[in-house]
């Protein structure tokens, strides 16, 4: 059985006029430089595309442009790509832009590479050995340091098929992408195709995607359904992690997506302007000190970002320091995604870095923990990384949160979540959907809850039990649901408290009347019991007890609470027993006589005045005992 095919970005790298495009052309036979411009002035603008195939690869080439004018552009396709060809041409040896491009591709953390001396039959021998010695003197120490270097003529064609075998092992060396994670793809073109409408590219960085599937693009969360893919030119039915790709969208017009959106699973991300990173300063750089204003990039996009520095108030060249960004617009960023600071003027790559938190708060003094929290997620273990995330989240971390700050699938979240809950840090207090919170913040809940419990007792020594949400308010404006519901079920289940109903109270708490106050509950009860229907007013009933006001209406309170009494409307009160006889009248009254009842006939059989029959009939409807037609009731 044949190995799947690898699909490998390359990306070219290198100062102006060495030869990239016709390197790239020389290799697959496709001119990179698809603007009339480009092809009139004979230098690359924007980012060109080509593909080769070689047994067991599919290469696709991101050629970008040398000019310092058009870095911006070149970030822009250096996202993504697996391996650089650093392109020297062998008359000019290292130039500010070679300087520049390798920083770039050092920054965004590519690892593997080759060096193409181009040009080499402009040159003789010596030229040539001492633009090699250059190039390795230059790379020592650094990742390409062990790189091959191969000189190449584009024109004679001498060295190409040396390049290709080392692009063929090269890709052995390289990781495959994660095609299981949720998709996402940095858009770096839009246009429209007649007959088929818009059409976007871009290197697919995680995930895969299909005609049908649906999408969403970012930022603005619009919903999008996928109508077409395309691979390296041709029509495929799935495009996967790491290829080129081409995806033909239904609902919108290209003008609307840009360089510099993503593409991605619908409903899982947020996108953010508050990021906070790991920065590294390269060593050419000036003094940075905070506030900085630079251009910023990650994957296709750009923006301006303003930086602050954690636990420094300034930076020198070659250091690196713990920074938060605010950026003027607003982007799909994930943990783990490089990025590139330029100088705001003159326009140059001062430094970049590693993403650490994609949906950082605003920097405070009193934020004593962000470092800390911030150097265990550059550590990368998902384990500790999520227990990080949920025990500074205060009320929670939501299953949807975790994704948007993390980029991991569902399956990946319910497994890490559950090793971390078997650990004792963490505390699933719902599963469907999930909703972490950390042990210490549970136990604080369980506290305030009983604190406010034992306050409520103490404030109302004639009422049994509280709200369940009265409590709930009592315990933290902004405690989810689900976490007051967990805190308050472990409670139960260590009987320090004891649910009734939608009603809380601590275990064993129970009301202890005073003389003068059963004296009065007994004198409120035999008033409306002797009463029958035709009751007293609540109010000259409360004036003849032998306590205050307030005391009196909290004994009213606890016969209503235990169904002894029942308010039918706000003035009117009955016993039980006076509304439990009515209900036996009215059934026996359908029996002997009729299904329907006037309120003529409701009076002449409970005996009582309109005052009391149409307050008394209305609350029989909303017992479902009887439903209004027209002037009568049916008795159900």
């Amino acid at each position: 059985m044949s190995s799947p095919l690898k699909h490998i970005i390359v990306g070219t790298a290198g100062h102006i006029d060495h030869g990239k495009s016709s390197l790239v052309q020389a290799l697959t036979g496709t001119n990179p430089d698809r603007l009339e411009e480009e092809k009139r002035r004979g230098i690359t603008i924007d980012l060109g595309f080509a593909f080769l195939d070689e047994p067991g690869a599919r290469f696709g080439f991101v050629d970008v442009p040398g000019h310092e004018k058009f870095v911006s552009n070149m970030l822009a396709g250096a996202a993504g790509i697996d391996l650089v060809l650093l392109v020297i041409a062998a008359d000019e040896s290292i130039k500010p832009q070679t300087r520049e491009h390798f920083e770039i591709c050092r920054l965004l953390g590519v690892q593997r590479g080759i060096v193409v001396l181009t040009k080499n039959d402009l040159v003789d021998a010596d030229t040539l050995g001492l633009a090699r010695l250059d190039v390795q003197e230059y790379l020592r120490g650094s990742f390409l340091e062990q790189a091959a270097i191969v000189p190449v003529s584009a024109k004679t064609g001498n060295g190409l098929a040396e390049l290709k075998r080392e692009l063929v092992r090269e890709a052995g060396n390289v990781q495959g992408r994660d095609e299981g994670g949720l998709f996402r793809l940095p858009i770096d073109r839009a246009f429209s195709i007649k007959g088929f409408g818009t059409v976007v590219t871009g290197t697919l960085v995680s995930g895969s995607i299909a005609a049908g599937d649906e999408v969403e693009l970012q930022p603005g969360a619009q919903r999008l359904r996928v109508r077409g893919v395309q691979s390296g030119g041709r029509a495929a039915e799935r495009a996967v992690a790491g290829q080129r790709t081409a995806i033909n969208l239904a609902g919108i017009e290209h003008t609307a997506a840009k360089r510099g959106m993503v593409l991605a699973a619908p409903g899982r991300f947020r996108s953010t302007r508050r990021i906070d990173t790991r920065l590294e300063l390269i060593s050419s750089a000036s003094l940075m000190k905070q506030r900085f204003r630079a251009h910023f990039h990650t994957g296709t996009f750009e923006t301006v970002a303003e930086i602050t520095l954690h636990g420094a108030e300034q930076l020198r060249g070659g250091e690196t320091a713990l920074a938060h960004l605010r950026l003027q617009e607003p982007a799909l960023i994930l943990p783990g995604d490089r990025f590139i600071v330029r100088q705001f003027s003159p326009v140059v790559t001062i430094g970049g870095g590693v993403i650490l938190d994609n949906l950082a708060r605003r920097p405070a003094k009193k934020d004593v923990g962000r470092t800390v929290f911030l150097e265990t997620l550059e550590k990368s273990d998902k384990q500790n990384t999520l227990r990080a995330m949920t025990l500074r989240s205060l009320f929670g971390l939501t299953q949807q949160e975790i994704a948007a700050r993390t980029g991991w699938t569902d399956k990946v979240i319910q497994d890490v979540a559950k090793k971390e809950e078997g650990a004792g840090q963490l505390k699933s207090v719902s599963n469907q959907p999930l909703l972490l919170i950390g042990q210490k913040s549970h136990a604080e809940l369980q506290a305030k809850i009983m604190l406010a419990l034992d306050a409520f007792h103490k404030e109302n020594p004639l009422s049994s039990a509280t709200a369940r949400e009265d409590l709930r308010a009592k315990a933290g404006r902004r405690v989810r649901p689900e976490m007051f519901r967990a805190a308050l079920e472990q409670l139960a289940e260590e009987q320090k408290l004891t649910l009734q109903g939608e009603t809380v109270k601590r275990t064993g708490a129970e009301v202890t009347l005073l003389p003068e106050e059963q004296r009065a509950r007994d004198q409120i009860e035999s008033a409306f019991a002797t009463a029958g229907l035709a009751v007293p007013p609540l109010k000259e009933v409360l004036s003849q007890l032998p306590v205050e006001a307030k005391r009196a209406e909290k004994l009213l309170q606890m016969l209503l609470r235990e169904k002894r009494l029942f308010r039918v409307s706000a003035e009117l009160i009955f016993h039980a027993n006076a509304l439990l006889e009515m209900r036996q009248k009215v059934t026996n009254y359908k029996k002997a006589k009729s299904e329907r009842i006037s309120v003529p006939a409701f009076k002449e059989l409970t005996g009582i005045s309109r005052k009391y029959a149409i307050p008394l009939l209305e609350y029989l409807d909303r017992e479902r005992v009887t439903r209004r037609a027209g002037d009568e009731r049916v008795i159900l």
